[in-house]
């Protein structure tokens, strides 16, 4: 991992005769792979209905444990707070047999890759409105998308949030 406190863990995916079972959060054999105690506070969950559904880059105040329970998401994380990995970008694959913890102050975004994807958040604190954004887009960070710009779903908001630079210039 390139961000510090990122960690990328693989999920023990058990097919059985109706399809599988995963235990997708085990406060100690999550602690034992090297994520922090997390308490989370509430559970997200969301459903995208087509791929190319693009959302973030959102740096929120708490820590995050994000995976898909069905289909795949690209997950594009950025660094966004003070010091000398700041602005670093971070890209991953995920399915069901992944998960990734993100801490408070990384921003993460995600775009699906199939239809009918199920994306679980997890979070230790209370949502709020309190974050810090950066352009999907932005030129400084170059982050890969897996399809064309055209091809991609996002909000307005998501695509007029600030260049890297001017968060920059808030983080030193």
């Amino acid at each position: 991992m390139t961000i510090p406190g990122v960690l990328r863990i693989d999920l023990d995916v058990q097919p059985n005769d109706d399809g599988w079972f995963k235990e997708n959060f085990h406060a100690a054999k999550l602690e034992a792979a090297g994520m922090p105690r997390f308490e989370a506070r509430q559970h997200n969950v969301l459903y995208l209905a087509e791929p190319g559904i693009t959302r973030g880059i959102h740096a929120e105040p708490w820590d995050k444990y994000l995976s898909p329970s069905a289909g795949r998401v690209f997950a594009a994380l950025v660094d966004l707070r003070a010091g000398e990995t700041f602005g670093q970008v971070e890209t991953f694959e995920l399915d069901a047999g992944q998960a990734l913890y993100v801490p408070r102050g990384v921003g993460n975004s995600f775009c699906t890759l199939e239809p009918h994807t199920v994306y679980n958040f997890l979070v230790n604190e209370y949502w709020s409105p309190e974050r810090v954004t950066v352009d999907l887009f932005d030129p400084e960070l170059a982050i890969d998308w897996p399809f064309p710009r055209e091809r991609l779903s996002y909000t307005e908001r998501d695509a007029a949030n600030p260049a890297l630079a001017e968060v920059r210039g808030t983080r030193a």
